[in-house]
């Protein structure tokens, strides 16, 4: 469906005499309005030969404690300038992002800068469980290598299944629903200050109770 500024050329260029605001009114009036075409959100992609973990999650998305399984996944968030991609690490026991960062490319580097924030933030002990995808960002050797820095035991998704990975994508989908798509943001630095506040303020304040409630264990937060 054609916006008001190509209706009102077809109009001219076929010798109707129609003002644009005119144009306007009457598809505000008819309820028309144009269908733009959605960009294709990008997908993970795999290196080809990539050194891949086993699922030693197996989606057992439960943790008795904290630190003990993090998730970790990346998402593009669309703007007027292009794709902002974040990339989130989730602790499962509290569901608390633990780190996060954001930027014009998804790549080792991002997910790395996640990675660095959750560990200043939480110093886990060694024989976390860190579970992603295959994509190149989290087979990278540089991340890899940062994984195996502090002992982690690394745990991947199977191919094309992204329940393996159930807790992000729904993460995702709450932020999604929650926080960007309820706006239209123009740049990515718009996208950046709504999905900060988003994660350092509104996500905490209202996923922790609920969790607290439905595990009834009286739980005001994990350690400091």
């Amino acid at each position: 469906m054609y916006g008001s500024p190509r209706i009102h050329a077809v109009l001219k260029a076929r010798g109707l005499a129609c003002g644009r605001k005119r144009v306007v009114r009457l598809m505000q009036h008819l309820g028309i309005a144009a269908v733009t075409k959605k960009r294709r959100k990008p997908t993970t992609r795999s290196t080809p030969g990539g050194r891949f973990a086993p699922n030693l999650l197996q989606r057992d998305f439960t943790a008795a404690l904290p630190d003990h399984k993090w998730v970790a996944d990346t998402t593009a968030i669309p703007t007027s300038e292009g794709w902002l991609y974040l990339a989130v690490i989730l602790d499962l026991y509290s569901r608390r992002v633990v780190g996060w960062a954001m930027g014009a490319t998804a790549d080792a580097a991002l997910v790395e800068l996640a990675w660095q924030m959750a560990i200043a933030n939480r110093q886990p002990e060694a024989g976390l469980l860190h579970h992603s995808d295959r994509g190149s960002e989290f087979t990278a050797e540089r991340y890899q290598a940062a994984l195996q820095e502090v002992g982690c035991a690394v745990s991947m998704s199977r191919t094309g299944d992204c329940y393996d990975n159930a807790a992000m994508e729904a993460f995702f989908a709450t932020l999604t629903k929650e926080c960007t798509d309820r706006v239209r943001f123009q740049t990515r630095q718009e996208a950046r200050s709504a999905i900060f506040e988003y994660l350092e303020c509104f996500y905490v304040r209202s996923v922790q109770p609920k969790l607290a409630i439905k595990r009834g264990d009286g739980w005001q937060g994990d350690h400091p």
